[in-house]
């Protein structure tokens, strides 16, 4: 048996008033642990997504037709809500495992040392989006699938996934100003990558609220836009991101820059190329469940690479202490007889 040590009334109070710095002041994590709660939480990310779009593809969105609770009896799903309430239901308990690993990243970031408040920061900024997103995900549900609402929901997620990503990102770096590895021009190319990316996901939220799979069988309201158009924008937004992402690696080989942008823009057009065969095959076969599911994790692969190719054209080494040299006002060492 571990012998629990006894706190003063002291150590309460300070435990209340401040328990990160409590915790910081008694723990100190390996690098390792550091990364490895950054990782978890860009996982979770991604696992809230496809959580979410499998709430929708099996219409069991209005499960739990209200909220905070599940009914209006019932801070749970019960047997008679059937599947759709534990599907739904499960989905919102799913933030609270999002909302631990946050926590467990804010925490492993302020009790590392040396302390660096960027990365508290971002693990923060973490937290207050999954709360920002639980919210909407209420309201999502009061409105009753509202497709602006929805997209909104998978937008902030998607925001959720990017800073997670730079948290992941930044664990490994110093803090430092960032140093270009590549010039103006390509960084300029990616920028409009980046730019396109995101509007091509964004467009890709409309092509969801117009089209099947409203999230439940009741009469949902649509995007009243022709879907088959709005398809076909999103495809053609596709291929820009496809003819950027080629660019800029003939841009890349061009100029002879690290391995580390090259690698990351291949990468990111090998997912081009597989979310492409899915994203066409579920067009010309009706857009059936799984096939909708894998495209929405895949455009979560596709916003993960082009964020790391983005962070790949930078670095930011540690600082190194300087080694001090002799004092101007120290005496000479005398000659040896």
């Amino acid at each position: 048996m571990v012998r629990v040590p006894k706190l003063t009334r002291a150590e309460v109070a300070q435990a209340v008033r401040n328990p990160l710095l409590y915790i910081a002041e008694r723990w100190t994590p390996s690098p390792r642990t550091v990364r490895r709660a950054a990782l978890a939480s860009v996982v979770l990310a991604v696992v809230i997504i496809v959580a979410g779009g499998a709430v929708r593809l099996t219409g069991s969105g209005l499960g739990c037709p209200t909220w905070p609770k599940c009914s209006d009896e019932s801070l749970t799903a019960t047997s008679e809500m059937g599947l759709h309430g534990a599907i739904e239901f499960g989905n919102r308990m799913l933030t609270y495992v999002l909302c631990a690993v946050v926590g467990w990243v804010i925490i492993a970031a302020r009790s590392a040392k040396p302390w660096r408040r960027s990365l508290t920061r971002l693990g923060w900024a973490q937290f207050w989006v999954v709360m920002g997103n639980a919210v909407l995900g209420g309201v999502v549900v009061l409105v009753g699938l509202n497709p602006y609402t929805v997209a909104a929901h998978f937008l902030l997620a998607t925001a959720l996934l990017t800073i997670a990503l730079l948290t992941w990102q930044r664990v490994g770096e110093g803090d430092t100003a960032p140093r270009p590895l590549v010039g103006k021009a390509v960084s300029q190319l990616t920028w409009l990558l980046v730019a396109a990316a995101g509007l091509l996901i964004a467009v890709g939220t409309v092509v969801t609220g117009a089209g099947r799979h409203a999230g439940d069988s009741s009469d949902v309201h649509r995007i009243p836009i022709d879907w088959k158009m709005i398809a076909q924008l999103h495809a053609d937004l596709a291929w820009v991101v496809v003819a950027l992402t080629v660019a800029l690696w003939f841009v890349l080989k061009a100029v002879d820059a690290p391995v580390g942008p090259l690698h990351r823009t291949r990468d990111l057009f090998l997912i081009l190329m597989a979310q492409g065969v899915i994203g066409y095959v579920q067009y010309f076969t009706d857009t059936p469940e799984i096939l909708v599911g894998l495209h929405m994790f895949g455009s979560c692969l596709v916003w993960t690479g082009v964020v790391r190719v983005l962070l790949s054209q930078r670095e930011r080494p540690e600082a190194v202490a300087p080694v001090p040299g002799p004092s101007a006002a120290q005496p000479e060492p005398a000659a040896a007889g």
